[in-house]
């Protein structure tokens, strides 16, 4: 938008060009990207001449999406020795159309030690976590409450669902132990 052309209750889509931030502020409903302010949202622009601020209110209702703070419950498709990444499938309990990933570090998993990532989680277990931080458009995740961690898992070996017993992830179908970071509710999780 060039400065003529520019007007408050304009309708916007994500990603329409508002301005600069030598020219006004960022507020709700926008992001800066290389000093240039885009809107985040459908809706109509509000330009404050007043306050040097522009902002984006939404007209239509938005999707579900991670934001911090929020508890997701992700499907692990990626586990290496520091980390593993999340294809978040929930945000509370609405469920997402669109594709989200979150990453979980090793630092993030409980308060107390843990040696490797093979130990909290595998690749196709269904984990419930929360969402500490959103910095470079990555959602980053957290299972250190004891409500948060695996809800599902299945074994390594044969596939199966694994029971919890006794601190340990056990497999009936070929009686491989396993570990993980367990959820308090491990099992009784509807999804």
């Amino acid at each position: 938008m060039s400065r003529s052309d520019r007007e408050s209750g304009e309708f916007v889509v994500p990603g329409t060009r508002l301005g600069v931030i030598e020219e006004f502020m960022p507020g709700p409903g926008t992001y800066v990207e290389s000093g240039t302010i885009y809107s985040k949202a459908t809706g109509r622009a509000l330009l404050d001449m007043l306050n040097k601020r522009v902002s984006v209110y939404p007209v239509v209702r938005t999707g579900s999406v991670p934001r911090v703070g929020s508890t997701v419950i992700g499907q692990v498709s990626e586990v290496r020795s520091k980390n593993a990444v999340l294809r978040i499938l929930s945000v509370g309990k609405r469920m997402l159309s669109g594709f989200f990933s979150g990453v979980l570090h090793i630092s993030d998993v409980s308060p107390s030690y843990v040696e490797t990532m093979y130990g909290v989680c595998r690749q196709g277990d269904l984990m419930r976590a929360k969402v500490v931080s959103d910095m470079n458009r990555t959602y980053h995740l957290s299972t250190e409450d004891k409500t948060l961690g695996v809800i599902y898992a299945f074994c390594s070996r044969c596939g199966h669902l694994l029971e919890f017993r006794r601190e340990k992830m056990w497999c009936p179908e070929c009686a491989k132990v396993e570990t993980r970071k367990a959820a308090q509710d491990y099992g009784a999780v509807t999804i």
